[in-house]
């Protein structure tokens, strides 16, 4: 009898029953990292027998009502013309394929955010684009000494410098064109604003690989 090393439909259930128990517990907001390919996760299918290359957006949309994708990507990215060796576009470039794909599929995307800013006129070139295709695009600046200095990562100085994302349905996927791209860092930007405007918001995956954050979830 073939054995299988992934329960594919045991992980659509599991997952997505676990993250509507995530957003009804906190009420408010949750954010959810996404590593990895949303889709065309070849990969992750040759490592992990039973595991199909859309696993993760087939558990996506099972939510898709409550759901709303953030892509981030790096103003360095955007500059330098950074590639996907998989496609043999920029990262500029595929951001827009994934939002033409995610639109196509029903999922929605809210925004993009351009992070590690610091002034780059390709970064500015590219959200005038953005503007121009109707997508709101927002700027998370590079904080200095990011991520060991954390009195100034967690400051007005820091976080409270970027752009605050505006989002407006519970479940809030940051997702990218690849590594390197901010995620973590739009999350935890996310989460400083938002507590500052007494929403109550959560992102399991982050704080529980990043301890020395743990201070944002009690901002005043």
């Amino acid at each position: 009898m073939k054995q299988i090393g992934f329960d594919n439909d045991k992980y659509l259930k599991m997952q997505s029953e676990h993250i509507k128990e995530r957003i009804s517990h906190f009420g408010d907001k949750l954010y959810l990292e996404f590593g990895g390919k949303l889709f065309d996760d070849y990969h992750a299918s040759r490592v992990l027998p039973g595991f199909e290359p859309d696993s993760k957006m087939k558990m996506l949309l099972q939510l898709k009502d409550q759901a709303e994708v953030v892509i981030a990507i790096s103003a360095g990215a955007i500059a330098s013309n950074k590639m996907r060796g998989d496609w043999g576009i920029t990262y500029d470039q595929d951001v827009l394929r994934l939002i033409d794909v995610f639109h196509g599929l029903g999922l929605y995307v809210g925004s993009v955010a351009i992070t590690q800013y610091t002034g780059e006129p390709d970064a500015d070139h590219f959200r005038e684009k953005l503007k121009n295709l109707g997508i709101s695009s927002y700027i998370l600046n590079r904080i200095e000494d990011y991520p060991g200095n954390v009195e100034l990562i967690v400051s007005e100085e820091g976080f409270g410098k970027n752009d605050y994302i505006k989002t407006t349905r519970p479940l809030v996927v940051i997702t990218a064109p690849g590594p390197g791209s901010g995620k973590m860092a739009t999350c935890l930007s996310q989460l400083y604003h938002e507590k500052k405007r007494g929403v109550n918001v959560n992102v399991p995956s982050l704080l529980s690989r990043h301890s020395k954050f743990l201070k944002l979830s009690s901002l005043e």
